[in-house]
């Protein structure tokens, strides 16, 4: 018996080897298949996609907005200087108004004085406790503004206590003005001697405001014109005679008697009238 070759026996091993595992994994292929299949059926099913949006066209700006986005912004620094431009103004224009020049003299001070004569005699002269001032009433019961200021220096007590029975124009239209005649409430006295407490120039002030503003003595009529230039004007003699000391209620008679016309004695004692 002839003998095989060993590398003949091995080849036919090797061969045999090699049928017997291809037969031993042919059963596993439909087991691969159908786990396969199983996944495929288990993974969800694909969605169609959305179509991808389409941009839409930006449309032109107006014209107006494109000159808004293309002018030139007011700088940060320059803000606060326009937004003080409203104050600079106002600033500006009461600077050119021209201030009211309230001429210094008699009627100034009388005008200040007189706030505490309203009380009585009210705002406009119309009356009250006191008497009735406006329209002419004072200058009918004083034509003469020295007799006036004797009696508002001395006030209706003293008038009464030196037995005097009117006061002003004994002639008045309407009779005359007796002490306490008027609701029965005296005139207090406001002079210094008399326990007052106003200064004579002050009263020359407040006695000048009643008759030309309160009253309505016109400066510039013939009646009232030399009483004005002499007594309230601003550029009145007796005035700062008066306020300086160099003159006083019971001596101008005598130091302003180169006045035209020279005034008549005032005093600082109730009195009848003495103009004439």
């Amino acid at each position: 018996m002839t003998e095989i070759p060993e590398h003949l026996l091995n080849r036919s091993k090797a061969r045999k080897a090699e049928l017997a595992g291809e037969s031993a994994g042919a059963p596993a292929a439909p087991a691969a298949a159908s786990s396969e299949v199983a996944t495929r059926a288990s993974a969800p099913a694909k969605t169609k996609a959305d179509p991808a949006p389409v941009a839409k066209a930006v449309e032109p700006d107006p014209v107006y907005v494109r000159a808004a986005k293309e002018r030139r912004k007011i700088p940060f620094w320059a803000m606060s200087a326009l937004a003080m431009l409203p104050v600079w103004t106002f600033l500006y224009m009461v600077a050119l108004t021209p201030e009211e020049k309230v001429a210094a003299g008699p009627i100034s001070t009388g005008t200040a004085v007189y706030g505490a004569c309203a009380g009585c005699h009210g705002g406009n002269g119309a009356g009250g406790a006191g008497q009735v001032l406006y329209e002419g009433a004072s200058l009918k019961t004083f034509p003469h503004i020295e007799d006036m200021l004797n009696f508002v220096y001395n006030g209706s007590q003293r008038y009464q206590a030196a037995g005097l029975k009117v006061y002003g124009n004994p002639d008045r239209e309407g009779g005359p003005h007796v002490p306490y005649g008027y609701n029965k409430n005296p005139m207090p006295q406001q002079g210094e001697k008399a326990g007052g407490a106003l200064s004579e120039y002050e009263i020359l002030g407040v006695v000048c405001h009643i008759r030309y503003d309160i009253s309505g003595a016109d400066p510039a009529s013939e009646e009232w014109a030399a009483e004005w230039e002499n007594w309230c004007s601003p550029d009145s003699p007796i005035y700062p005679a008066l306020k300086s000391g160099a003159t006083t209620f019971d001596t101008l008679h005598e130091d302003m008697k180169t006045l035209m016309p020279a005034p008549n004695k005032v005093g600082t004692e109730p009195r009848e009238t003495t103009a004439k």
